[in-house]
């Protein structure tokens, strides 16, 4: 029996009556179906899916087809039980809890056969009195209904009216009405993930014990006094006090290396009591305060707070404080309409780079730590300092804000509602007023969270009618979402942190959608708030296509991952890029021939009558096609941040979807399942660079501009290369003088006619020549080099075959690719199958005879694995 008995509180002068104890039930439990069938171990945290899976009775989910062979799992209702004995006796607690951290989902709970609660909500914590059922032997069972019938029978029960959309995409084969239960919504299938509807415990669940009075919960806010230029700190502790006399004690605030100390005297009376400290920060010592990635320091600083009260009783929390402001800027712009849409942290405006987070597996508990630090880690060292965590998945778990917290991640939080309407009975809304509670108290510490957002693109499918609603039912569906957004999330936001700002959805036009009664008749509004922007047959590689838009916190194209992590969970038969599994794996509609049209405009499609090279040369070319189209449109976006053009720009985020994968499959991310850099990953590391280039023509003109993240003004200097696809020697190279690029903004840097270069450069064509131009502070580069093709590269004229060797050398604990060329390559991507890790470049133009790459491994590798693993592909190699 795997019981951990944790003592949390030693016995003080108060007797053993004055000691409270916790008893975890992670472990080992027992899981069965309905009818008795199947019965088996199940670790807890965890899933029947993941216990299936464990004890060999199905394969691994993601293979093949299994999401749809293994439907039958989430339509059964299965039971968690465990018997336990507790180390001590029952009789002398006066009160004894059951606390459950994340239930997913719907469960009756059952101690010793007696009925103790009930859960509907896995974004949730409960709390049951078991005081006067548990004994000294015990047994719990947790009666799990089948989410997917749940959630029809909620439906059914709801006749007023319907609460579309009922059921998701024939190509997602998915469930129906997930918009009925509180539950991770991509669970029941989305256009990148499949239909994993889970049952389980997939948090802690453990025993509490005590006497006199508990600390329920602790968290705390830091607080900037704008008008005495100081810092104070709002902690908030609920007690359950069960002494029927009152309690007294002090509450001793200490955060050493601000020279803080402070004493509070506090008075609990009985019953659930919430206690709210006001610590003044010492003035006179200076605070760094937290920064973003990219922007400076994320420095912390350690707490402790001691609660001291009667009877010797006493509790201790420790906590690490971060300290920085954030506002949403929303005010008028010179020659604009509408209002600006953008983030001050710590006074100082900031571009958000980013993308936006999914879940990282369908299966929660196998999310490990070092998952997360991975994906994480992926995005800053892509020059990320923004990630969206997107509506239709889960609050993440405290890890991840944690390490978001360290690593310098913004966190754009979403409430978990996504590309639906809801329904607002009453059961419902407190069921999600109870969840926004909790989430609000969890996670509102965190410097990391800068933004709550309530949903996921309903205000968009409401007005913009995604479910052709009837015009005269219109209102009750607006009343519907304004009472669940407005006079219930945000209401409950507003009362449990007023340190961040608020917005209704994404995308919204904020302040404007407020005006017309929180629901605006445009929401992709371009004067306004943020927009997402999709669109798959137009060209990508015209800017002129892009929304010149205040926030871009959605947009992006689809590509495939790379054949090594797809061959993990595929078959020989399923190597073609039209065979069942490809179509089945593919969840957005038309997104296969989606992807072959976009390249098609600029590449020519592979040939290969070898039906496994065509399908990975065809895989190479989707996430050349998706690099180069989320590049463009990112760079229109940073380069629209200082200018207003036809009263549209002041452009300040940027958040790409998708940062990460749930399983693998063909989807908008830029990091497969497993966390694979694909070649958008590697872009991202560019066109995400704090001093940047950015080249575009208009009207035969080419265009560069500079952009900068930086704090401070740089002297810097532009130089302008030209290449012919014939020669590895530039035909003509230009250097600019010395000039500023001022700090935190963007400008015109260089202007030429493009016939004029072409004049400049004699011997070049748009079809045979290509352009590449960095920024420099003497010799030392200050930003990636850039380039611009002046056609596209199906019409290019001298790309010859190149020969390209790697020489692999080991540096400690990195390895040194040195590369060679025969000829110009475009696209040179470096792969090296399953060995985990990235590479310093890759997917880049090679214009030079030789150039050195590093390989950084995530797990220990050697030169020989790699030599044996190591294939590197350029666009003409798959001619």
């Amino acid at each position: 029996m795997h019981l951990r008995l944790l003592l949390l509180l030693a016995l003080c002068g108060a007797g053993p009556a004055a000691a409270a104890f916790s008893l975890s039930l992670r472990g080992s439990w027992r899981v069965r179906s309905q009818n008795r069938s199947l019965e088996l171990p199940g670790e807890v945290p965890g899933c029947v899916h993941s216990a299936l899976f464990q004890q060999r009775l199905i394969q691994d989910p993601y293979y093949r087809f299994n999401d749809r062979n293994y439907r039958w799992i989430a339509l059964d209702n299965w039971t968690y039980s465990k018997n336990f004995v507790i180390p001590f006796d029952t009789g002398e607690w006066q009160k004894v809890n059951l606390i459950l951290e994340g239930v997913d989902t719907v469960t009756k709970v059952l101690l010793n056969g007696v009925p103790v609660g009930e859960t509907d909500n896995m974004f949730r914590r409960y709390r049951f009195d078991i005081t006067h059922v548990v004994k000294a032997v015990n047994f719990i069972e947790l009666y799990f209904q089948s989410p997917v019938i749940y959630a029809d029978q909620r439906s059914k029960a709801h006749t007023s009216y319907e609460v579309p959309p009922s059921c998701p995409p024939s190509e997602q084969e998915g469930e129906c009405h997930v918009n009925f239960i509180r539950k991770e919504q991509c669970s029941f299938s989305w256009d990148w993930g499949p239909s994993f509807p889970t049952q389980g415990i997939w948090k802690d669940v453990r025993i509490e014990a005590y006497n006199i009075c508990h600390l329920e919960s602790f968290t705390f806010s830091p607080i900037y006094d704008d008008r005495t230029q100081e810092w104070n700190l709002e902690i908030e502790s609920s007690f359950d006090v069960v002494s029927s006399k009152p309690v007294s004690g002090q509450v001793i605030v200490a955060i050493p290396k601000l020279q803080t100390r402070q004493t509070h005297g506090i008075k609990l009376q009985h019953g659930e009591r919430i206690v709210k400290l006001f610590v003044k920060i010492n003035k006179n010592i200076i605070i760094e305060p937290w920064w973003p990635h990219g922007h400076g320091n994320q420095t912390g600083y350690n707490m402790t707070v001691l609660f001291k009260l009667d009877g010797g009783l006493s509790f201790e929390k420790s906590a690490k404080v971060y300290f920085r402001t954030v506002e949403l800027i929303e005010e008028p712009i010179e020659e604009s309409s509408g209002l600006s849409f953008y983030f001050k942290i710590n006074g100082f405006p900031i571009f958000l780079k980013g993308s936006n987070w999914i879940p990282a597996d369908s299966f929660q508990d196998r999310v490990t730590s070092a998952m997360l630090r991975r994906l994480l880690k992926s995005a800053v060292d892509a020059n990320m300092n923004t990630l969206r965590v997107w509506g239709g998945g889960i609050y993440e778990q405290d890890e991840f804000y944690e390490l978001c917290d360290e690593l310098g991640i913004m966190i754009w939080q979403d409430f978990m509602f996504a590309c639906a309407l809801y329904p607002t009975d009453r059961g419902f809304v407190d069921s999600v007023r109870a969840e926004v509670a909790y989430q609000i108290m969890r996670l509102k510490s965190h410097p990391s969270i800068i933004i709550w957002s309530g949903n996921n693109e309903n205000e968009a499918a409401l007005m913009m009618n995604w479910y052709a609603i009837q015009p005269s039912d219109m209102p009750t569906y607006i009343n519907d979402y304004v009472t669940l957004y407005v006079k219930n999330i945000r209401k409950v936001v507003l009362k449990g942190d007023q340190t961040r700002p608020f917005i209704t959805s994404s995308p919204t036009n904020g302040a404007q959608s407020v005006a017309e009664g929180w629901v605006a008749k445009n929401p992709y509004d371009t004067h306004f708030g943020d927009v997402h922007f999709y669109d798959y047959t137009g060209d990508c590689w015209d800017w002129t296509i892009f929304p010149k838009a205040r926030f871009a916190s959605e947009y992006g194209y689809q590509s495939w991952p790379s054949f090594s992590t797809l061959e993990k969970v595929s078959s020989e038969e399923d190597w073609f890029y039209k065979s069942n599994f490809s179509l089945h794996r593919q969840h957005h509609a038309n997104g296969n021939s989606e992807m072959l049209h976009q390249a098609r405009l600029h590449f020519k499609l592979p040939q290969s009558a070898d039906r496994l090279r065509m399908f990975r040369d065809t895989i190479y070319l989707t996430q050349v096609m998706q690099a180069q189209c989320v590049k463009t449109e990112t760079e229109f976006y940073r380069r629209s941040r200082s200018e207003i053009v036809d009263g549209e720009g002041h452009t300040m985020g940027a958040l790409y979807w998708q940062l990460n994968d749930i399983w693998q499959a063909p989807s908008w991310s830029s990091l497969e399942y497993g966390g694979k850099w694909k070649m958008l990953h590697y872009f991202a590391r560019h066109f995400f660079a704090p001093l940047l280039p950015v080249g575009f023509e208009n009207n035969d003109v080419f265009f560069i501009y500079g952009v900068s993240d930086l704090h401070s003004d740089r002297n810097v200097t532009l130089t302008v290369r030209v290449h012919a696809w014939s020669s590895l020697e530039p035909v003509c190279s230009k250097t600019t003088k010395v000039f500023v690029m001022k700090a935190g903004g963007s400008a015109l840097i260089y202007k030429e006619p493009v016939p004029e270069l072409l004049r400049r450069c004699r011997s070049c064509t748009r079809r045979s020549c290509v352009v590449s131009f960095y920024l420099s502070t003497g010799s030392k580069p200050l930003s990636p080099t850039n380039h611009h093709f002046l056609s596209s590269l199906k019409e290019a004229e001298g790309l010859q075959k190149a020969h390209i060797t790697a020489v692999i050398s080991q540096r400690k604990d990195t390895f040194v690719f040195d590369l060679a060329t025969s000829a110009v390559a475009p696209f040179v991507w470096l792969d090296v199958g399953s060995i985990a890790g990235r590479f310093s470049d890759n997917g880049f133009l090679l214009t030079e005879k030789t150039r050195t790459v590093l390989f950084y491994p995530w797990e220990p590798t050697s030169k020989s694995e790699l030599e044996q693993s190591f294939h590197v592909t350029s666009l003409t190699d798959i001619y």
